[in-house]
């Protein structure tokens, strides 16, 4: 009677004749002078073997990933080198599920290596060093499991990444790994092995994609919600790391900003495209909720302008989220005076046949507000040119006012269209707008395949206010912040800053007219209160960012990679600002929740005109 090896290696011979992936080759043992997976993984970014053939290299598989177009296996080397900075894990990659391979197998692998660039090259990612086309041969099953390296505040550096470069690009793959020094090299040095984290805490809610992000760093730069805060471009915060699962996707928890991890969550360091170095989870830690619950700001008094922007992320009539959108603008942001909605789009969505009136979704939303119990607001926007602006094809995305007519009056003045500008006039000493609502600059290459700024005149209690409803360029394009360039590309920001370059001259504009003037530009910025674009923006004190009125830990509207940030934005003229007259919120109702009907978190602006 054969044995279960015997019969397991008869098995295997089976699988390998129904593989066409991968071919399973049984040999000899490998020898003490093969090529072991530290030596495959080298001290530096890139594998010395990238490009050549490997044989014999020995390891336990750790995992098996049976889904998505990255199939394969990891090994790990259950006998590691001195070395802290040659990883002792490697991700096998063989195109279709594995066969003949289970967890706890100790093989022997032969392929070539590569090194893989997740988004492709022109992405700035970083490359995974894998073994491809590969052959492989077990050699026992049912082995223990390397154990797990702890990832930890105590583990991962305060730096995150070499400022120093080995090319004229920037890249810093050449470099070697420093893992005590740089969190990215820490996390490098790591790659494909086993790793853990306990007890963490949620810095960016469960997506579709069942991906979560935790930090092993609880202090660094927490807001009081249990976010992450990201502040400058110096402080990437190097405590957030992504988690996935190779389990099913019904199991992976459904989790809030704020909530924890509890006990131990470990598997396999991957890099991917979306969000760099991520925890490939075989064991997932249990849910613990933090309860978070979304905000609600207070009602603005009957002396007091309340504007707010909020971005309703591609709004459509076929979309379910009316009702929740107008809860939301009804309860949570307490029926502003003057709502700028961004990614307003037209009557068919995304579908692509020339339509470009939205008047079927803004109807919709006003009739849902109705109902939710707020006031019966009316409307005013531009329809764009056909798939000119950017988003969605067909979907015409666009910027659109809110008003309510019995807190505030729109002045219309007749002749805005896509393509004709809005100017500043005088009339009787006072500034005015030819065109109510009209486009700034429309035909400026700055907005080529992006929004126009909807500009309107709004009267409150007798006193005039301009407001600039914006959506700039995207971040589309930038290099990620685990980019093997340092600093990343963000190459985005070139648009952006022209952008808001012309919107600030459009401001002056106004207020060179009349110093006094009540001006307000606001919406979805598509950029940091800290950053260029912010400003240019703001000028020579033209307009200033209200959310800069926050706390530091407050200053946010979205997350992103675990990341809390600010990209919606609402900024004032000085008339607005002076004497501190005013009130700003930044209501978290979506950003930080797994059940979020936008990505965005709406702001609101309450002051006394």
């Amino acid at each position: 009677m054969p044995s279960k090896s015997s019969a397991r290696l008869a098995a295997l011979t089976v699988a390998a004749a129904c593989s066409a992936a991968s071919t399973i080759v049984l040999t000899a043992p490998a020898h003490a002078d093969s090529v072991r997976i530290h030596d495959v993984q080298g001290s530096t970014r890139i594998s010395p073997y990238a490009g050549k053939q490997v044989t014999d290299v020995p390891g336990i598989v750790t995992g098996i990933r049976t889904y998505g177009s990255s199939r394969g296996f990891w090994i790990q080397d259950p006998n590691p080198d001195a070395d802290a900075a040659t990883s002792e894990g490697v991700f096998v990659f063989v195109g279709s599920t594995p066969k003949g391979v289970a967890v706890g197998d100790s093989v022997t692998v032969g392929g070539t290596v590569s090194e893989y660039v997740p988004g492709g090259t022109t992405s700035g990612n970083q490359s995974l060093t894998e073994i491809t086309k590969p052959t492989f041969t077990v050699l026992s099953s049912g082995n223990p499991l390397p154990a797990a390296t702890t990832v930890s505040a105590r583990s991962v550096p305060a730096a995150y990444a070499p400022a120093g470069a080995t090319d004229a690009n920037g890249s810093i793959n050449a470099l070697p790994l420093e893992p005590a020094k740089y969190a990215l090299d820490h996390y490098e040095s790591l790659e494909g092995m086993t790793v853990r984290v306990a007890d963490t805490r949620v810095v960016g809610a469960t997506d579709p994609y069942t991906e979560l992000w935790v930090t092993v760093k609880p202090h660094e730069n927490r807001n009081r919600h249990g976010g992450t805060v990201y502040g400058s471009y110096d402080a990437q915060n190097t405590g957030r790391l992504q988690i996935q699962s190779l389990g099913a996707t019904a199991d992976f928890p459904k989790a809030n900003v704020g909530d924890t991890l509890t006990g131990t969550t470990a598997g396999p360091l991957d890099y991917n495209q979306f969000g760099g170095y991520t925890l490939v989870a075989s064991e997932l830690g249990t849910l613990k909720s933090a309860g978070l619950e979304r905000e609600t700001t207070r009602k603005q008094r009957s002396s007091e302008l309340a504007v707010a922007t909020y971005n309703v992320e591609n709004l459509d009539p076929s979309d379910d989220t009316f009702a929740a959108h107008a809860a939301a603008i009804v309860n949570n942001l307490k029926s502003p005076d003057v709502v700028s909605l961004e990614e307003i789009q037209d009557n068919n969505g995304a579908t692509n046949d020339g339509t470009v009136a939205a008047d079927k979704t803004l109807t919709k939303l006003i009739d849902a507000i109705v109902a939710a119990g707020g006031p019966k607001y009316d409307w005013r926007s531009i329809d764009p040119a056909n798939n000119t602006d950017g988003g969605e094809p067909g979907g015409n995305i666009r910027q659109a006012f809110l008003f309510n007519p019995e807190r505030v009056s729109f002045t219309d003045r007749a002749g805005g269209d896509a393509t004709t500008a809005t100017a500043v006039t005088k009339i009787r000493g006072k500034a005015h707008l030819t065109l109510s609502p009209g486009r700034v600059a429309p035909s400026d290459e700055a907005w080529k395949n992006s929004r126009k700024p909807l500009a309107g005149e709004f009267v409150f209690r007798g006193r005039t206010v301009f407001v600039i409803a914006n959506h700039f360029n995207s971040k589309g394009g930038d290099q990620g912040l685990t980019s093997q360039y340092r600093p990343p590309s963000r190459s985005s920001e070139t648009q952006r800053h022209q952008q808001a370059t012309l919107v600030n001259a459009f401001v002056k504009d106004i207020l060179d007219t009349q110093k006094n003037a009540d001006v307000i530009a606001l919406g979805d910025i598509n950029d940091f209160e800290f950053s260029r674009t912010a400003q240019l923006l703001e000028g020579r004190g033209e307009l200033w960012s209200a959310i800069k009125s926050l706390p530091r830990s407050e200053r946010y509207s979205y997350t992103y990679q675990g990341n809390s940030q600010v990209l919606d934005q609402i900024l004032i003229s000085p008339s607005i600002r002076r004497d501190c007259a005013f009130e700003y919120d930044s209501v978290h109702i979506n950003a930080e929740f797994n059940d979020q009907i936008s990505d965005h978190d709406p702001q609101v602006l309450r002051f006394r005109p």
